[in-house]
């Protein structure tokens, strides 16, 4: 999974469903799974979930964001379950606030906050075989990130040679609207803490490695979270 500077192998979808979702080489999800969720939603209007936020308050929350460099549409959240949505929770730790807590095993990323709170986001995590534990610090962040496919992407998926280059940030760019880079004593780890804006990616393993929240989400975190922030990936 080796990658160069900001990749999918960095941590976005794996190499195919990455390449074929951004370059819209196939249709997302079926009409169906859609369709059945947006029913569902109907009945959630107005009503608190069994995690504390209305379905229309996490409509307010993941709306979208007109001012960025690229306006960001809104989340359908009829295809995120209400569980991941972001929450103030309470998370005992010895952690200084502002640390990153990445808890795999359950789709959720915390940053610590103080006093025995932290904000928790759903997010997407390393696939089977990829996944791992250790801790990092943000090295580097960038909004709007340029991503390169490394070498032995390419190799193993030709189609994303069109992006030897690097495909410059925007809204089908696997790095989405912000990226913190994780590094360990000094060198880039290869994986990073991204944007996503696939909704349904929310809750599993998809990716070869790094984690992805909603866009939303993740210009959340990116606002609070300084350069050398340390970053704790748990075991899976």
């Amino acid at each position: 999974m080796m990658m160069n500077g900001a990749n999918v192998d960095t941590g976005e979808t794996d190499e195919g469903t990455l390449v074929r979702r951004r370059a819209g080489l196939i249709n997302r999800r079926s009409f169906l799974l859609g369709s059945a969720a947006g029913v569902g939603a109907l009945g959630l209007a107005g009503c608190v979930t069994s995690d504390g936020m209305s379905f229309a308050e996490a409509s307010r929350v993941y709306g979208p964001v007109p001012d960025e460099k690229f306006p960001i549409p809104a989340v359908d959240v009829s295809k995120v379950d209400p569980k991941y949505y972001r929450k103030t929770v309470r998370y005992e730790t010895k952690e200084a606030p502002g640390t990153i807590i990445v808890d795999p095993a359950n789709y959720y990323v915390y940053r610590i906050e103080g006093d025995g709170s932290a904000t928790r986001y759903g997010a997407n995590v390393g696939r089977d075989g990829f996944r791992w534990s250790g801790d990092a610090y943000v090295g580097r962040k960038a909004e709007w990130a340029t991503w390169t496919p490394p070498k032995e992407m390419i190799r193993r998926q030709p189609e994303a040679a069109k992006y030897a280059g690097g495909m410059p940030g925007g809204l089908d760019n696997p790095l989405g609207a912000r990226t913190l880079y994780l590094y360990q004593n000094g060198a880039y780890t290869l994986y990073t803490i991204y944007a996503s804006s696939d909704a349904e990616s929310i809750g599993s393993g998809i990716t070869s490695g790094c984690v992805g929240l909603l866009s939303q989400d993740m210009i959340h975190l990116y606002s609070r979270t300084p350069v050398k922030t340390k970053v704790i990936i748990l075991p899976a």
